[in-house]
């Protein structure tokens, strides 16, 4: 699994970036939003998500592990594709998503083309427990607070812990002391399981 790509960036297009790492150009396809943020740029790093299919591979990237979050949840959810993801991010911002859906403000996402009411209600019932008002703070503070709280989280599952139990005690950590570090908030976590 491809964590992210970091390299040159060879060429971009509003739905594409292709970054050069190592002499091999990845094609990695770009919501709008982080497309305004690359324009410009020599060298970037995109965290990664991976679709592999019998007839595909395709590479989806982000300017940051909040946003590859936020766009994972999304398409966890019944109805919701790669690409009607990917639509929503380039219409919403990472804060504004995690807003919409922590308060049910259904009509902001049925303002996305594609997504109908029933498309919407469904996002903001699925996710509503997944996403907090108080979690923006955690991701909005810093990459690295966001990078610390995937780095805890994936060595907790690594553990053996469930991820309910784990996201649980992690967010109530990174809640209290947003800059903790990886080794601090497992530690921690691991004293309140």
């Amino acid at each position: 699994m491809i964590e992210y790509l970091r390299g040159p960036l060879a060429e971009i297009t509003p739905a594409t970036a292709v970054i050069d790492c190592g002499g091999i150009g990845y094609e990695v396809n770009i919501n709008l939003i982080d497309y305004a943020s690359l324009q410009g740029k020599k060298e970037v790093k995109l965290f990664i998500h991976e679709i592999i299919r019998e007839d595909q591979h395709q590479l989806f990237g982000f300017i940051s592990s909040d946003a590859r979050f936020l766009f994972r949840l999304l398409i966890g959810v019944s109805g919701v594709g790669p690409g009607t993801a990917r639509l929503i991010m380039s219409s919403l911002t990472a804060g504004d998503i995690r807003q919409v859906i922590a308060t049910g403000q259904e009509s902001m996402l049925k303002a996305v083309k594609g997504i109908g009411a029933r498309t919407a209600q469904r996002i903001i019932v699925d996710l509503k427990d997944k996403i907090k008002v108080g979690d923006t703070a955690l991701f909005t503070q810093a990459p690295s607070a966001s990078q610390a709280y995937d780095e805890s989280l994936q060595a907790l599952l690594m553990l053996g812990f469930a991820k309910p139990q784990s996201e649980k005690a992690l967010k109530k950590l990174f809640s209290a002391s947003p800059m903790l570090s990886v080794e601090d908030a497992v530690r921690q976590a691991l004293k309140m399981m």
